[in-house]
């Protein structure tokens, strides 16, 4: 089994900028259910003393975002998707157009999970990264109900359906932006970038959904080099390269991809002095 790559971005000399108001922030990329090595690797970070200050999340990422935000912990994380399934966060709907599935449900399991009606209520700063359909731009939220931005952010387009809010529609961040350091990288002294995104090579099906998941996939792929570049350090975790984005039933090995990617990519920084 390939071992976790850590990417090493060119050091640039560190300036004080009074305009980063915070020391550490931690970019989350999309992913579907991959984004649980996100849990992990948040886990190992907290435990070699690097708490984020503030974050982003896209996608797989905004979820796990808002639940460290919220204070969740990790094992509870884990056990809120341990017996759930594709279809217990959403249902068929294709009568309103715009996708095949409706994700109330889901946003309904984010409010309750998380216990807070609003992004600002967090205890963490959180950002989340969306698609603005109508325009064609990427997009973010930092406020608002907690809940529709959510499922906003994890609204892959034709699989569900897009999220209208203040009279505008959006889809997943990850179409245009999957790890959302354009997000804060002006607002921390240092950046991480967690990337469980990675692209294999693999037989699809013919299916209308298969299709529409690869090709999902590969626009992540495309458009994650510029904001990997503007992260100081990058986690990834290339041994999910073919986990699917909707398998539920081995979260554990995603938790565990993540903690050993990061705590593999700890030691390298301590060895090297970098944070």
């Amino acid at each position: 089994m390939d071992m976790p790559i850590v990417e090493h971005m060119p050091e640039t000399p560190a300036v004080p900028n009074p305009q980063r108001p915070y020391k550490l922030g931690v970019a989350l990329s999309g992913g579907g259910a991959r984004g649980f090595a996100h849990v992990g690797a948040l886990k190992a970070l907290e435990e070699a003393g690097l708490k984020p200050d503030i974050l982003a999340g896209v996608s797989a990422g905004s979820i796990a975002g808002v639940l460290y935000a919220a204070g969740i912990p990790f094992d509870e994380m884990l056990a809120m998707f341990t017996q759930t399934r594709f279809t217990d966060f959403c249902k068929l709907s294709i009568s309103n157009g715009g996708g095949l599935f409706s994700l109330g449900k889901f946003k309904k399991f984010i409010e309750k999970a998380t216990g807070v009606e609003r992004l600002e209520d967090l205890h963490i700063p959180t950002y989340i990264g969306v698609t603005d359909i109508d325009n064609g731009i990427p997009a973010e939220f930092h406020d608002g109900p907690i809940g529709e931005r959510v499922m906003a952010s994890c609204s892959i387009p034709i699989v569900f359906q897009p999220v209208k809010i203040n009279g505008t529609h959006y889809v997943d961040g990850g179409v245009l932006r999957n790890l959302p350091a354009w997000i804060i990288r002006d607002k921390c002294e240092k950046l991480i970038g967690i990337n469980v995104s990675p692209l294999n090579v693999f037989r699809y099906k013919k299916s209308l959904f298969e299709i529409a998941m690869r090709t999902y996939n590969l626009m992540a792929k495309a458009n994650q080099l510029d904001d990997m570049n503007m992260c100081d350090h990058v986690i990834v975790t290339p041994e999910l390269s073919g986990y699917q984005v909707f398998n539920l039933k081995d979260i554990n090995k995603a938790y565990r991809s993540g903690y050993a990617a990061a705590h593999r990519a700890i030691r390298d920084w301590e060895s090297g002095h970098i944070i």
